[in-house]
């Protein structure tokens, strides 16, 4: 089984929420980086916001902390 981080957050939606999932577990859907901390807080991170910038633990995918949709 390949690695992958325990933390992904997803690309940003239509009204810039992005999904996120925690050891694959759907927790919810942030509106910003306090949003995302309070998920990893509830999942056991101490230091949530440390841990948004640490690619060990967080993937972003469609950039790091983008909250909205890029202009067509």
């Amino acid at each position: 089984m390949a690695w992958q981080t325990p933390i992904v957050v997803h690309p940003p939606a239509a009204d810039g929420g992005r999904r996120v999932t925690v050891r694959g577990q759907d927790v919810g859907v942030a509106h910003g980086d306090r949003d995302l901390a309070e998920f990893l807080r509830r999942a056991g991170l101490g230091d949530a916001d440390i841990a948004l910038d640490d690619p060990h633990l967080v993937e972003w995918r469609g950039g790091p902390h983008a909250w909205a949709t890029p202009d067509d």
